[in-house]
């Protein structure tokens, strides 16, 4: 496996050109390459700095749910597409709108078994959402385990409030989300809306002061929630209540281009080239006895080669979840005259190839570069242990061509 150790960053061509260490040669030893490598595709990725989670390696619910949505964007690769369970429909409709899901893990650890509290107070922490994303839709998820004694039979009324202000010596001001009601022998994720709420607090975060779940029987009576078999922050770590978040970017972020040394340089020796006409009548008879005379080696013209990025070279598998790393490829190979087809060249490379050939020194030849670029979708812990998919545009090469 070719580890993608990048050397630098260059402008080629007007396309970004990678360079790799060869298949067998360590990851950069020099402490100070081996930052300035992970700077910038930190950057390419979108994150001011290397997450650094306090506890990454918990398989709580909220990670194994984001675990099965990254299988669920998965198209190709090694990992063969997993659908979502049939309930989750709702899920795939989103994913496929999200640029990013984000998940976020209780901060209220329930308080010890209490006779007098009937309800499951929670709180999460959407302060840490990336500027230019906004939520089209977030929900929150409590796991019902089946009851088998006492309510065996019975149905209850769930209810899920924001908790709008607190007051000492009576009750919170609550307002009603969402409710529905669920049967004792129903085991599985309880779904809420929290789109409008988790908005309200992006805005107003300090009026952020969690989440209230109440039930009552069907005689209108409370249920502690434990009794009815829902799970609090208390329960298995695989079926504690999240919220998930699905988001859309607001607009483009691009960065800046850095140029080669020596690019500023060939850019103002080119824009003082004299322009060239059509080739003439006896050009191209030139043109025409060359091409019967030229014939490019295909193992040297213009493809697609491999290059893997692994994140685990990196040093990064503590913070990302998934992928370990991922087939990037580049072009390279000669764009000389004439071009064949299997170099997918565009119609202005070839008229340049023709020019190209009748003056070399005055017009260059044409680049190989990307014709065809797919994403990738990471799955990866932030600071404070919530979990982020994100899909990345234009980061592996899926064909190349003559520019």
């Amino acid at each position: 496996m070719l580890s993608a150790l990048l050397l630098f960053l260059a402008w080629s061509c007007g396309v970004l050109a990678v360079v790799a260490r060869a298949p067998d040669s360590p990851f950069p030893a020099a402490a100070a390459e081996r930052r300035a490598v992970q700077r910038e595709i930190l950057a390419l990725l979108g994150l001011p700095h290397r997450p650094r989670p306090p506890s990454p390696l918990k398989r709580t619910a909220a990670p194994l749910y984001m675990l099965d949505l990254y299988r669920a964007v998965l198209s190709d690769g090694p990992e063969p597409r997993v659908p979502l369970p049939p309930t989750e429909h709702e899920e795939e409709r989103l994913l496929s709108d999200a640029d990013m899901v984000m998940s976020f893990a209780n901060l209220v650890v329930d308080p010890e078994e209490d006779p007098s509290v009937f309800h499951q107070y929670h709180r999460f922490d959407l302060s840490r959402i990336p500027d230019g994303e906004t939520v089209t839709a977030a929900e929150f998820r409590v796991y019902k385990d089946f009851v088998h004694e006492r309510y065996e039979n019975e149905t209850f009324h769930v209810s899920v409030y924001q908790v709008l202000r607190e007051q000492d010596g009576r009750d919170s001001d609550l307002f009603l989300l969402d409710s529905r009601v669920v049967w004792a022998a129903e085991e599985g994720w309880l779904v809420f809306d929290l789109t409008a709420t988790s908005n309200h607090w992006l805005l107003h975060p300090s009026q952020n002061l969690g989440l209230l779940l109440t039930l009552e029987s069907q005689d209108g009576e409370q249920v502690k929630p434990r009794a009815a078999g829902l799970i609090g922050s208390r329960g298995p770590q695989n079926k504690r209540p999240f919220v998930v978040a699905f988001f859309k970017a607001t607009g483009v972020h691009l960065r800046s281009v850095r140029s080669a040394p020596g690019h500023k340089q060939r850019t103002q020796n080119r824009s003082k080239t004299p322009k060239h006409a059509a080739p003439s009548s006896q050009e191209a008879l030139k043109l025409a006895e060359a091409a019967e005379n030229v014939s490019v080696d295909p193992k040297q013209g213009c493809k697609k080669h491999e290059l893997y990025v692994s994140f685990r070279d990196l040093g990064w598998q503590d913070w990302i979840i998934a992928p370990e790393g991922y087939a990037a490829y580049y072009c390279e190979g000669e764009c000389a005259f004439p071009l064949n087809s299997y170099m997918n060249a565009t119609n202005h490379a070839i008229v340049q190839t023709l020019v190209h050939f009748i003056n070399p020194d005055s017009v260059p030849k044409p680049c190989c570069a990307p014709t065809q670029l797919h994403g990738i979708s990471v799955l990866y812990f932030d600071d404070s242990s919530n979990v982020i998919l994100k899909k990345y545009r234009n980061m592996v090469v899926r064909a190349c061509g003559c520019h």
